[in-house]
């Protein structure tokens, strides 16, 4: 995976940058707990990233919040519950 500045990525891909206030996709980050989603966000907001939604439990039995970086791309911040991450934050299947 590759993080581009829009522009640059718009130029090589030969459309226009046509700005929005969601895309249709986040990336998400998994956490090994909600104290940690908690603890992310805070320091997110510290070093100047919009939180869009506070973290909350949410419909799937999660604990989840997002934020916008300072380019406008959008994250989730997550803990599932559901599911197991092995000593290297892997998910274990």
């Amino acid at each position: 995976m590759a993080l581009h500045p829009r522009q640059e990525l718009a130029d090589d891909t030969t459309l226009k940058y046509q700005p929005t206030e969601f895309s249709g996709l986040t990336i998400s980050y998994n956490t090994k707990s909600e104290k940690e989603v908690d603890d992310i966000l805070e320091q997110v907001a510290k070093l100047g990233g919009t939180i869009i939604k506070p973290a909350q439990k949410v419909y799937w039995g999660g604990y989840s919040g997002y934020f916008k970086d300072l380019d406008g791309h959008l994250f989730e911040v997550a803990y599932n519950p559901f599911w197991e991450l092995d000593e290297n934050d892997n998910l274990k299947l």
